[in-house]
Order: structure tokens, then sequence, then C-alpha cells
């Protein structure tokens, strides 16, 4: 069974660092939705860190089977099957003091990153906390050549894709009543966002 596990070697190296700006802010919640869950590696990792939190993993249909032999490695009391999570499709009905989701944004359109925020407002408790991992733009500008050059791969991929600016994103945020609580630097060029609903 561990061979067939998809792994992402980036989980591993971000995963502590991304924990502890969750241990400041995720203490006092109770109930996490993860949006894009891919392996499913940072939930294993949170999960058992974290176990006074419920941490419901979600993605699209063909990453569950991925998320699922993580879980069934792991047993964790905390982690429960994972939703199917289209951000494009049905939302779960269930309502969450928090959420993460990492290295999402870029990947969607920016229409999907529209929606997605929408969707929260729905899904999210009055005074939820909501982090995002990944890398961001300021002032419109690249923070570094790296991230210019994987901007430039992901607009190969699909010219929908591309590093997001964090002027635009704290926008939506602010939209849905989240203020921003601390926008942390991260290894490899990259931001972990937390923001309030206050």
């Amino acid at each position: 069974m561990t061979s067939r596990k998809p792994n992402a070697p980036a989980c591993d190296r971000n995963r502590d660092s991304i924990l502890g700006v969750l241990r400041r802010h995720f203490t006092d919640r109770r109930k996490v939705l993860e949006i894009g869950s891919g392996t499913g590696q940072h939930a294993i990792h949170f999960a058992a860190a974290l176990p006074h939190l419920t941490w419901q993993t979600s993605d699209v249909q063909e990453n569950l089977t991925g998320i699922n032999l993580w879980r069934s490695e792991a047993h964790l009391p905390n982690l429960p099957e994972p939703l199917i999570l289209d951000v494009n499709g049905q939302w779960p009905q269930a309502r969450y003091d928090a959420a993460f989701s990492a290295n999402s944004l870029h990947i969607m359109s920016w229409r999907e990153v529209q929606t997605l925020f929408a969707a929260l407002d729905r899904v999210l408790e009055r005074d939820a906390v909501l982090a995002i991992y990944g890398p961001f733009n300021y002032l419109g500008r690249f923070t570094s050549d790296s991230n210019a050059a994987f901007d430039e791969s992901l607009k190969l991929r699909s010219p929908a894709m591309g590093i997001r600016d964090f002027e635009a994103v704290d926008e939506l945020a602010q939209s849905i009543g989240l203020e921003l609580m601390e926008d942390c630097a991260m290894p490899a060029n990259n931001r972990t966002l937390v923001w309030r609903r206050q």
C-alpha cells in the first residue's frame, strides 16, 4: 500500500513551517475544511499535530483515492472521509470555523478564485479563520526570479493559471468579512496568509 500512495515532496518540506502558523491561529478552532487536499499529506501531518481539530479533507474525485491511502495508514480519529469538492460544483452543507488551502489559487482561474471566496462566505462560521499557503505577488510584482519562472511554467500549462496578487486576494477576503491577521514568510518564496472574521 505504501508504494501506491501519492507523494508530493514539497509537502514534507513545507509542512512544519505551515504548522507553526496554524498552531498560532487554529488553537481555538474545532472543525477545519481543507480545500484541495491533493495527496493528503498535509492533512495527515496537521491532524496528527492538532488532535483537537476535526480535519475535513476535500478535493476533486480523482484525488480521493490517494487521500484515503494516507488516511487508512494513519488511523487518525479526527480525519473523516474526504469530501468531493470541485470549486465550481456543490459545496458542503456543513459549516466550519476554519478553512485551509495550500498551493491552490495559482492553479485555478481568477474566476474560480472568486467562486472559491463566494462559497467560503456560505460555509464559514461568523468567527471563522482562513489560512492560505502559496506564492503571491505584491503590488503586481514577483517576489523572486524563481516565482517569475514558476508563473511562466503555469501559464504554459494553462493561460488562466498564475501567481495571484496579494492585494486582489485580500480584497476578496475583505468582501466576505475577513480581516488579515498575519502574512507570514515561508521557505521557497511562499507565504501563509491568515484572515479572521470579526
